[in-house]
């Protein structure tokens, strides 16, 4: 049975050629299917990749990455609703990470640990520390990651055009893997709950790869749209896939974290992908991951 296959890309990807885009996530593809003695199942054709980094780029306003994370740790342009979600997830980081009072005095002023989260010292405290104790990792990765999901969940005319970009690769008369990472599976996630239905989309097997959807703001916000919480009905399959030292996808998708209704179908985690990106995070070391391709394989191929 033929099947396409559509990428759905994180953020950071504003300003970038899309071809070469799809291109590297191809390359990472082949590389993990390779380590299974496989080849591409599909045309590259036949591989869709929406390219929404434009759109994003509204997000940062323009500004570069290192001018972006300047603006957002400041706090000079958030207001109070988007302060309090960048705290929330950072306290999250925080707890997970195992970043004692101790550890924060060491990047700020004990006065500054003592008042806790709600002065923006303590914000700009945990990104500090993230990068002083937790290896691999960025604050300002994190920082980024958390603007953008705050955006997208928050802004409806973001929303609504970026999933308008993904909804026109997915084809209602063909069956088609999504594979989504990071932002990406945010997006993802919410166009397939959303639209998947109503469009007539057949969906194998939904794979994402280093999501924050369990984090817990994130998945109020996601459940907050009017939408069950539950694996997308045109979703047959979705499999989750997480290196444990990935700081932006903090734990898998299990009952805990991530709780469906109806509980069927349920998401399958994988948390033991050795991500071989600098920080653990990029879609490289998700892609060539034997497991994760072998299973993107199966899903194109089977009859």
């Amino acid at each position: 049975m033929t099947r396409q296959l559509v990428f759905v890309h994180g953020r950071s990807q504003q300003g970038k050629d899309s071809g070469a885009l799809k291109a590297e996530w191809i390359a990472s593809f082949k590389e993990g299917l390779a380590r299974n003695n496989l080849q591409l199942p599909l045309a590259e054709s036949d591989i869709r990749f929406p390219y929404y980094g434009d759109t994003l780029d509204q997000m940062v306003k323009g500004r570069s990455a290192v001018e972006a994370v300047d603006v957002i740790v400041r706090g000079a342009e958030s207001d109070e609703a988007e302060q309090r979600f960048m705290r929330e997830v950072l306290a999250e980081v925080r707890k997970k990470e195992k970043i004692t009072d101790k550890k924060l005095a060491a990047v700020l002023d004990p006065d500054v640990v003592e008042r806790g989260p709600l002065n923006w010292e303590w914000v700009q405290g945990i990104l500090k520390a993230v990068d002083r104790y937790v290896p691999f990792a960025s604050g300002s990765a994190v920082a980024l990651a958390t603007n953008d999901v705050y955006h997208y969940l928050e802004n409806a005319v973001i929303r609504d055009e970026i999933d308008d970009g993904v909804a026109s690769a997915i084809r209602s008369d063909l069956e088609t893997v999504v594979v989504a990472h990071s932002l990406g599976t945010v997006v993802a996630y919410n166009a397939l709950r959303q639209r998947g239905a109503d469009a007539g989309w057949q969906v194998p097997l939904f794979v994402t790869l280093g999501s924050p959807l369990s984090v817990k703001v994130i998945r109020d916000r996601v459940t907050a749209l009017k939408q069950p919480r539950q694996c997308p009905p045109c979703a047959q399959t979705w499999f989750n896939a997480m290196d444990e030292r990935d700081v932006v996808a903090l734990y898998p998708l299990t009952t805990k974290a991530f709780s469906l209704n109806p509980v069927d179908p349920s998401i399958l985690n994988k948390t033991d992908v050795s991500n071989q990106t600098e920080n653990r995070h990029g879609i490289s070391g998700y892609l060539n991951d034997p497991e994760v391709a072998r299973l993107i394989y199966d899903a194109l191929t089977a009859p």
